[in-house]
């Protein structure tokens, strides 16, 4: 079974007797592009895009029956703040197999794989967006659980025109350090969130660009004091996928101009769940599951925990794993005492429980 750019892996399941690694890197980006094609709706703009900016043999593994690439997924990488550090972090991109290979293991097979990689390249955390409601149930079965959420406002904008307050509103869809110094450090801001790259915010450009959408600014001249990804969605509507500011007043003064600026009466607005109503959004999976502990001892040193952990994909993970006074250690040998037993996916669910992730501008 051949694993594009990836770890040799013993997989004999499919009946095809030609199934082997991958072999010239160059053929792979065009095959894996072909399934693309083949499994996701997406536009030819944007598919190119994708396969030009953000795909690169590196991250893509790949499953081959004979010539034919018949799984495929990407895995980007991301920051993410969590407990006051940064984590390293791998989102789950393009996962799809082809028609004729579904229902028969490949993607689970494919993803086991990946989670291998991920804890050889010390990544602590996968996530992904599934694609469709079905999926979330599909992907815990691969120890993911649903922790990410967001919430959708309505800002209704005033009928009066906006006061003289000395800041004013650019709408531009060109890369600026400007913008992405403050988006950045506005994102890192928030405790538990994912960040995003100068070279993604780069992709998040160019795909606003397909969309024709802006990044809109609120600036004294000199200094931003908010900042929006604006959109349209359907032909009379927009919505902001994310805002930041320094203060309430100046993401309300944001919304105003943007409003005024487009001839909207309101506008939807995408932002951090904080009380109320929330949607699902996204899914995470511990795939080190030492070192998401020991930040989370560390932050938490009120918590006793003795927990026997289960991972049926990342071996590694299997153990007795004790939190106390901030402290953490593992273990192969269970030590005295009762042990709460958790799987992957629920110890990744108590972990986010209080903590209220959140992602934003994913390629998805």
């Amino acid at each position: 079974m051949p694993i594009c750019g990836s770890l040799p892996t013993k997989v004999n399941w499919l009946t095809s007797p030609s199934i082997r690694r991958h072999g010239a890197a160059a053929t792979a980006k065009p095959c894996c592009g072909q399934l693309w094609k083949l499994c996701f709706n997406d536009s030819e703009e944007f598919t190119e895009l994708y396969f030009r900016l953000r795909y690169n043999n590196d991250i893509n593994i790949a499953i081959q029956s004979g010539e034919e690439v018949i799984a495929a997924l990407q895995m980007l990488p991301y920051p993410m703040t969590f407990e006051g550090e940064d984590i390293h972090t791998v989102y789950i991109s393009g996962a799809c197999t082809h028609p004729d290979y579904r229902n028969r293991g490949v993607m689970h097979e494919l993803l086991s794989q990946a989670f291998a990689r991920m804890l050889h390249n010390n990544v602590a955390l996968s996530t992904l967006i599934p694609a469709e409601p079905w999926l979330f149930d599909y992907y815990a079965r691969s120890g993911y659980a649903p922790v990410f959420r967001y919430a959708e406002e309505t800002f209704i904008a005033s009928g009066t025109p906006t006061a003289d307050t000395g800041l004013t509103l650019e709408m531009s869809a060109e890369y600026s350090e400007k913008r992405y110094e403050y988006l950045d450090r506005k994102l890192r801001e928030r405790p538990c969130c994912i960040q995003h790259t100068k070279e993604d915010f780069q992709v998040i450009i160019a795909d606003l660009q397909l969309g024709q959408g802006f990044v809109c600014t609120l600036s004294n001249g000199k200094e931003i004091t908010a900042l929006a990804i604006t959109y349209p969605i359907g032909k009379a509507n927009w919505r902001i996928g994310e805002i930041v500011s320094d203060t309430p007043a100046t993401k309300t003064l944001l919304l105003q101009h943007i409003c005024q600026s487009l001839n909207l009466p309101s506008i939807r607005v995408l932002t951090p769940p904080a009380t109320g109503e929330s949607q699902l959004l996204g899914m995470a999976r511990i795939i080190n599951a030492k070192t998401m502990l020991q930040l989370y001892a560390t932050a938490h040193p009120e918590l006793e925990l003795s927990i026997h952990l289960t991972d049926e994909q990342v071996s590694a993970n299997n153990g007795y794993y004790y939190l106390n006074n901030g402290k953490y250690m593992n273990s192969a040998k269970r030590l005295p005492g009762s042990h709460l037993a958790l799987t992957i996916g629920e110890l990744t669910e108590k972990i986010f429980a209080t903590s209220s992730p959140y992602m934003s501008l994913m390629l998805n």
